[in-house]
C-alpha cells in the first residue's frame, strides 16, 4: 500500500494566478509541436528540451536521446511524453538523481518540468515520500501526469519558467550539486577513515598538522577569526608626512615693537608747474 501524499498548502498564488506583466524578450519562449513545420524548428524544440530538462549549457553527443527524437520527429509522441522519456533517462539520473538529496531532487525537478520551485519544505518533505516509494522513474511520473502539468503546459507544449520573479532564469542560478555531494566525494575519497586517519601520499607518514588544516570546519573557523587592520587614510597620510613638514611658528604677541615705515619722496608730476604761471 503506497503512503499517501501529505496535505500541503503552498504560500503563494504566482504560478497559479495569470501575469499582468507585458511580453517582452526576456520573457520565456514557448515552443509547441504543433508549430514546427520545418526540421530545424523540430531541432529548435529538441534542443530547448534539453536544456530545460537536463540544463546544461553544453550539450554532449552522449547526452542525446536519438529513440525519443526519432519517435517525435515522426510524431509517434508528443512533447510531454518526450519530457517524461528524458526524465527517466540515465542522464537525467547521473547528473540530477544521484548527485543530490530528495528534497532538492524535487526543488529541481519542479523547476524544469513544472517551470515553477518548490512552494515551501513541507511540499519538499511530502514529494521525496514519492520518490523513497516509487524511485525516481514513479516520481517523474507523479510531476508529468499531474494536474498542474496538463493544465500549464498539456501534451504540445515544452515546459518553460513560469513568471519569472526574480528576473533570471533558473538554469543560470541552479548548479548540478550542492555542498550535499561535495561532501559525499569527500567521504568516498576518505574510504571511511577519519580525518585524522588520512597518511601523506609521498612520506607515508601521518601529519595531523596538515590533516587539520584540511578540515574545512577548521578552515572556515580560521577564515573567520582573520582580522583586517582598518586604516585611518587620513591620520595615516599625516603621521607619514609630520616629520618632513615644518609648520612655521604664526603667532603674535601685543608687546612685540610694531615695524615703522618713513615716508619716502614721491616725484609727482605736478612739482615742475610754477606757482605763479603766465597767462
Amino acid at each position: 500500500m503506497p503512503i499517501p501524499l501529505l496535505e500541503i498548502s503552498p504560500k503563494t498564488q504566482n504560478q497559479r494566478v495569470a501575469g499582468y506583466d507585458v511580453p517582452d524578450e526576456d520573457d520565456s519562449s514557448v515552443y509547441r509541436l504543433s508549430r514546427t513545420a520545418t526540421v530545424a524548428e523540430i531541432d529548435e524544440l529538441i534542443w530547448a528540451a534539453y536544456r530545460q530538462i537536463f540544463s546544461e549549457h553544453l550539450i554532449l553527443e552522449s547526452y542525446r536521446q536519438l529513440n525519443l527524437e526519432s519517435q517525435l520527429r515522426n510524431r509517434a509522441i508528443t512533447v510531454r511524453e518526450f519530457v517524461r522519456g528524458l526524465g527517466k533517462s540515465e542522464v537525467y539520473r547521473s547528473l540530477v538523481g544521484e548527485t543530490n538529496s530528495n528534497y532538492r531532487l524535487v526543488d529541481i525537478t519542479f523547476k524544469r518540468f513544472l517551470g515553477r520551485a518548490s512552494y515551501s519544505k513541507d511540499e519538499q518533505i511530502a514529494q521525496s515520500i514519492v520518490i523513497a516509494t516509487r524511485g525516481l522513474p514513479g516520481f517523474i511520473d507523479s510531476v508529468v501526469d499531474s494536474d498542474e502539468y496538463l493544465s500549464s503546459f498539456g501534451n504540445d507544449i515544452l515546459p518553460y519558467q513560469r513568471r519569472r520573479l526574480e528576473g533570471r532564469p533558473f538554469n543560470l542560478v541552479n548548479p548540478r550539486y550542492s555542498d550535499y555531494w561535495r561532501n559525499h566525494l569527500m567521504m568516498q575519497g576518505l574510504q571511511g577513515r577519519s580525518f585524522y586517519e588520512v597518511r601523506q601520499y609521498k612520506a607515508g607518514e601521518l601529519d595531523k598538522r596538515i590533516v587539520r588544516q584540511a578540515i574545512p570546519a577548521t578552515f572556515l573557523s580560521m577564515a573567520q577569526g582573520l582580522s583586517t587592520p582598518q586604516i585611518d587614510s587620513q591620520r595615516h597620510v599625516a603621521r607619514a608626512t609630520s616629520s618632513s613638514i615644518k609648520i612655521p611658528d604664526m603667532t603674535r604677541s601685543d608687546n612685540a615693537a610694531k615695524p615703522t615705515v618713513k615716508p619716502t619722496e614721491v616725484a609727482l608730476p605736478y612739482r615742475y608747474i610754477p606757482a605763479n604761471p603766465k597767462v
